[in-house]
């Protein structure tokens, strides 16, 4: 069972080499990070020196199933297919089932999360905010 806050990571992300990340497949994009919690993997990849970004952008998806099981595993492939390929982890923010005989519906709502090692999302964003940084004056003469 999937538990809530659970970590996604898209398979053949990049990752800090310092991070011991155990992971499971989950299915063919995607892996499940297994007993980590948010903070506790948001704190690992600081100390490395890397970002672990929370991006505005959240998907709620429905799936069905015989088994909680089976409907949680449908909703959260559905949403983990809406996440931008750009990004390369997702944090299970949700998961809710309704219970009729013989089905299960499941609505489960990732945010989208981004490990990478500089600070802002896209080289061009970064060249921006140099160019609108205000430039430091030369160092004067020491006395």
């Amino acid at each position: 069972m999937i538990r809530s806050a659970a970590i996604f990571v898209r398979v053949g992300s990049i990752l800090p080499s310092s991070l011991r990340l155990k992971q499971t497949s989950f299915n063919a994009a995607w892996m499940l990070a297994e007993d980590v919690a948010p903070a506790h993997l948001d704190r690992a990849v600081r100390d490395a020196g890397w970002q672990f970004m929370w991006l505005h952008a959240a998907y709620s998806r429905l799936g069905y199933g015989r088994t909680d099981e089976a409907a949680i595993h449908r909703a959260i492939a559905r949403a983990l297919s809406q996440t931008n390929a750009r990004f390369n982890a997702a944090e299970l923010g949700a998961v809710r089932v309704l219970r009729y005989p013989g089905l299960r519906i499941a609505k489960a709502t990732l945010h989208t999360r981004h490990i990478q090692q500089t600070v802002s999302l896209s080289p061009i964003d970064e060249m921006t905010i140099r160019q609108l940084a205000p430039k430091e004056p030369p160092p004067g003469p020491l006395q």
